[in-house]
Order: structure tokens, then sequence, then C-alpha cells
């Protein structure tokens, strides 16, 4: 039997994910040519919210604003270059304005306009002016692996596996990481970054592949890359993910006692999403 303060904690934990999906439902409302209801519904900002009152638990509502609207800026951008780009110069004109936004030039449209409400959120954090570089470093890293698979989705030959698997910045977990431990001053300096880092691009790998595997039939009819399309068996997916998990657990465990809260929060990224894609994933429809 769970005890009555486990239960308490769970609860807080759901009312966390409540108050945050309604606050991701708000926002998304002030943008809706950003976030179409065919793709966006209440499902997505309440699974998103889950995901990051489960994560930090610990947090407050406030201090979790910044891993919720990142997730979901991650989801908008993704959308538009896979779904809303007809041509490279879509693709270059959205990452263009959102690296001049990142570094606080005035938006030009709903994408901008969200990514500068994250920026201002983050901004007002004690930890920002020293983790600014970094954070814009993690967004161009996103952006030009988005456009990059963009290109090899229309070239002429498929990058290998392991190249793709190289470019798993384009799940955009690693951004999120960031926003979000900048925003709770789980990292104060670059230097806590550059520990962190490590075992985040392991996980991020891992969650790269896990959702080619929870979502790869819906993509194939957007044309999307992902690990299947590219040659790879489940077999050899499940055995990836087996031993990318392996390699993450032996990195973030030296973290443990440096850097408690942010170890535990990549330990639980992968073993709550390996739950959740079992049944669902993010997206309307």
């Amino acid at each position: 039997m769970r005890t009555p303060s486990e239960l308490f904690a769970d609860g807080r934990t759901c009312a966390l994910a409540v108050a945050g999906g309604r606050d991701l439902a708000r926002s998304a409302a002030k943008h809706p040519e950003l976030f179409p209801e065919g793709s966006f519904d209440a499902g997505l900002y309440l699974s998103l919210a889950l995901a990051g009152a489960f994560g930090s638990p610990w947090a407050t509502v406030d201090g979790l604003r910044a891993v919720n609207r990142s997730s979901l800026l991650v989801f908008a951008v993704d959308r538009l270059i896979d779904q809303e780009a007809t041509c490279r110069e879509d693709v270059a004109a959205l990452v263009t304005e959102c690296l001049a936004v990142a570094a606080g030039a005035a938006p030009r449209s709903p994408a901008g306009g969200f990514l500068a409400d994250l920026r201002g959120d983050l901004a007002g954090t004690p930890g920002f002016p020293a983790l600014e570089a970094a954070w814009r470093d993690q967004l161009e890293r996103m952006l030009t692996a988005m456009a990059r698979e963009w290109d090899w989705s229309r070239a002429p030959q498929a990058p290998t596996p392991e190249r793709y698997l190289a470019n798993a910045d384009s799940c955009g977990a690693g951004f999120i990481s960031v926003s979000h431990w900048i925003h709770t001053g789980l990292a104060g300096g670059p230097g806590d970054l550059d520990r962190l880092r490590p075992a985040c691009d392991v996980v991020q790998r891992y969650l790269r592949l896990l959702n080619d595997l929870a979502t790869h039939h819906r993509e194939r009819s957007f044309g999307d890359l992902n690990a299947f399309t590219l040659g790879m068996t489940p077999d050899e997916v499940t055995a990836r993910l087996a031993e990318l998990s392996h390699k993450a657990a032996g990195l973030i465990e030296p973290l443990r006692n440096v850097h408690p809260r942010a170890a535990e929060y990549l330990w639980w990224q992968v073993h709550y999403s390996a739950g959740f894609y079992e049944l669902t994933d993010f997206w309307a429809g």
C-alpha cells in the first residue's frame, strides 16, 4: 500500500500538470496560426505539461513555464518545417528569424513572438547572463538539425542511420533541457552545462529513436525521415535503444552527487518516455 505522503506528492504533481496545461492552452490561443487545432489540442497541451511536472515534481507552477513552453515551441517549429515549408527559403527564413529573436531582435512572425516570450522568461533568471550564449547555441543546434533533415528528406541519397542519429538535436530534447535548467537554476554557469551535456546528448539520441519507433507510420505520410525509412529494422531499433539506455545510465549516475535534480530529470526522461510512447504520442489526431 502506498503511503499518504506518496499519494499527496502524486496529487501535487498532477495539479502542477493541470496548471501547466491550462497555461499552454492560453499561450497557444494568442497564436492560433502557429497552433492550429488540427495538430494542437487539449491532449497535447496536457501531455506536455504532465511530462514537465513529473520530470520535476519539486518545482512550482512558474518554475515549469520554461520546460513547458520550450516543449511547445519545439512542436510548433517542427510542424512549420516538416509540414508548412514549401521551399528551402521558407526553412532558412524561419531559422534566421528565430536566431535573431534569441539574440534580442523584435519578432516578425508568430513563431518569433512565442520564442521572444520564452526568452523573456529566461532573461529574468539570475543565471541567464552567463548562460545566454549556451542557450542560443543549443537553439541553433536544434534549428540547424531540423533544417538538415528537411534537406535530407528531399536529397537523392538518404543519410546513413548513424549520421541520422548524430543529428538528434532535431528532436529538441536538448534545447528543452537547457531551457529548463537555466530557468530553474539547476545550471548556474557554463561549467554545469558542460558536465550535463554528455548524458543529455545520449538521452536525446534515445528519445529520437523512441519517437521513431512510436510514430513512424504517421510520419511516413508526411515524408519525414526516421530510422525505419533509412533501413533499420524494429529489432535493430530496439537493440540500439537498449544500448543507449545503458550508456545513459552510466553517464547519469556520476551526476547525482553534483546535479541530483538534473540527473533525475534525465533518468526520468528515458523511462517515462518509454512508457508514454508505448500507448500514444503527443500530436493530436
